[in-house]
Formats: structure tokens, sequence, C-alpha cells
């Protein structure tokens, strides 16, 4: 019969699995709540930050692959629970959340509204707690994204967002008129910016997705400025025009400190429904190469898809997560953005020590 590890080697090997949200050993944040330990298995429960749960699965085939290396007869187990700990102060605006991340495109029409609306709403469906916030002043397309409208109510002071079944959402597009066109100069954009992050009721969040208007302009120097943006996902086309306008917002972010997490190629493919044949309509892996070009994380890319994009124009964008065409592209870009995250903070940990509520 195989002799039981030690209990503390185990502990002692634990030491080396870093949360995803702090990047530090969870035997040193007290997320290791049980370790079970017989001549057969191996058991952990671990505490887990709904930040993290959309790479739980990922996460937790890391611990198990680095326990069977060094107790390879062991069947290993991991059960995740819920790890509460309060969200930092960002800046001096007092937002509470965990990431910040922004999503720019260096031009109009790459699809960058949607996948910032689906990158909300997926991390939402994982049991994230999301905000999100359109910026794209001139062309704010959150509310007929995800069918909510209605005008912010003032409390105290202090701006209610419009629910979006659970979500907080803010845009312009709640206070202007469809068919009146917004003419700002820079100063307005940033009072606009500023209000949005600093006078709306956000509440604790995971994250706030930050739909960014599209080239280089007013609205990053804006988040620069504001606090600290844990960092952005850049919007592109295949086609090399796209492409080459997708390497200035990458430079323009860089410049103001907003770290790339990753690029999304979105129209890499279109499926044609009458006869399964794929085409490339614009053209297929611009993004990943110039990811591997930039040293920049690609995140995935999304296929050209009717239903998609009538469901945009319907107002549920939700509903994209029950096509099985779509579905897939869309779970592995919100998994591998976390992931990409989750590296980030492991190469600089977060400073001891977050509040834990009680």
């Amino acid at each position: 019969m195989t002799e039981a590890p030690p209990i503390e080697n185990v502990n002692q090997l634990l030491h080396d699995v870093l949360d995803p949200e702090t990047g530090r050993s969870i035997i040193r944040t007290k997320q290791l709540y049980e370790t079970f330990v017989d001549n057969q298995s191996i058991q952990l429960k671990i505490g887990l930050t709904s930040h993290s749960l959309p790479i739980a699965e990922r996460f937790k085939s890391q611990i198990i692959e680095l326990l069977k290396s060094k107790f390879p007869e062991s069947q290993v187990e991991v059960e995740f629970s819920d790890h509460q700990r309060r969200p930092p102060a960002i800046g001096q605006i007092g937002l509470r959340c965990r990431s910040v991340i922004a999503v720019g495109s260096g031009k109009g029409g790459v699809g960058k509204s949607t996948v910032a609306t689906c990158l909300a709403l997926g991390l939402k469906k994982a049991g994230c707690k999301v905000g999100l916030m359109d910026a794209d002043v001139y062309g704010p397309s959150v509310p007929q994204l995800i069918g909510v409208n209605g005008q912010p109510a003032k409390e105290g002071n202090k701006i209610s967002p419009i629910d979006a079944d659970g979500m907080p959402v803010m845009s312009i597009g709640f206070m202007v008129p469809v068919e009146q066109a917004v003419i700002w100069r820079g100063p307005m954009l940033h009072s606009a910016v500023t209000q949005f992050l600093r006078d709306t009721a956000w509440g604790d969040l995971d994250y706030l997705i930050i739909d960014m208007p599209p080239g280089t302009g007013d609205v990053a120097l804006t988040l620069s400025q504001l606090m600290p943006a844990t960092g952005s996902v850049v919007v592109c086309t295949p086609q090399k025009v796209a492409l080459l306008d997708a390497i200035k917002a990458l430079s323009m972010l860089e410049k103001v400190k907003i770290p790339a997490l990753g690029i999304v190629e979105n129209m890499s493919t279109f499926i044609c429904p009458d006869n399964g044949k794929a085409y490339d309509i614009f053209g297929k892996g611009g993004a990943k190469q110039l990811a591997e070009q930039m040293n920049v994380p690609f995140l995935g890319e999304l296929p050209i898809n009717i239903g998609m994009r009538e469901r945009g124009d319907g107002g549920l964008t939700l509903e994209n997560f029950d096509d099985p065409q779509i579905a897939p592209h869309l779970e592995a870009m919100i998994e591998n953005l976390v992931w990409s995250l989750a590296q980030r903070t492991a190469a600089e940990p977060v400073k001891p020590d977050l509040p834990v509520l009680g």
C-alpha cells in the first residue's frame, strides 16, 4: 500500500501556488482552508475570489499538475469556495474595483463595442461583479447592444447607473436622444468621463469594462490621469489597413501607461450557412501575427456571424452565449483575458495586505 505523503510536504509545495488576483502565495493569503491526505488521495479546499472564477478550471488543473508531479501515486481533488476580499480603492476617485479594463481600437467599425459588451456579459455570467461604462461618447452603442434604456437618477452626490439584470451600466446614450449628435471638445469629454467614474454609484466590482472611443484621443488621456487602469484590450479585423491602426492604438495606450492585456481579432472567418464553407473575407490570422510581433497576448478570434449581428441590433447580446457557433469563441476570449491578468499579477504581485471582509 502506498504511504500517505506528509501533510506538511503538501502544504510546503502549495507555497508555490499563486492566487490569480494578488499574485501572492495562497498559503500567505490564508486561502488554503483545508488539506486532507491519506494513502490514496490529497484533498484540498481553497478560497477563490469571484474575480478569478472564469479561470477556475485552468487554475485547478495547474494545482493538480503541481501536486501530481511530486506525488504521482495520489489522486488529487481540489474544491473551491468563496474567499471574501473587498476590492481596493483605485486612485483618488473612490472607485472600488479589482480590474479596470479599457477596450479600444485603432479605427471604428471593427466591433469594439460588441466585444466590450460581450466581455462584460461573459464575466458576469461566470459569476463576477461587473460594471460596463460606455465612454464612446460620439457613438454610444452599448444601450442598444444590451437592450436597456432610461435616465440615470441622482441620489445625493452620486448617480445611480442603469441596471442591466444586475450589471450597472453608464453611457452618454442614456442622456442624449438617439438622433442628437454629441459635439464636444476635449474639456467636456474629460468632464463627462470623470463624472462617470467618480460620481457613479458602481458598488464593489471585480471588473469595470470601459468601451473606449475608436482611435487615439482625449478619453484615454483622461482615463490614465484619473486612475491606474489595469490594462487594455485592442480589437481589430484581420486586414492590413486595420492592423496598422491597431498598432497605433497599442502604442498610444502604452504611452499613457495602460498596458496591453491582449488583442482580439474580430470578423475573422465567415461560415456560409448554405454550404458550410469558410470564407476569410477580411483575411485571417493578421491579429495573431501582430500580437506575436508586439509581444502581446492573443485573446482569440470571433467569426463573422449573422446571428451575432442580429442579436446586437435587437439588444440581445447576452444570447450569443447560447449560440453553439459563437459561444466557444467568446468563452475562450474571456478565459484568456483573465489568464493574461493572472500572469501579469504573478509577475507584479499586489502589495500585502488587502483588507478581508469579516
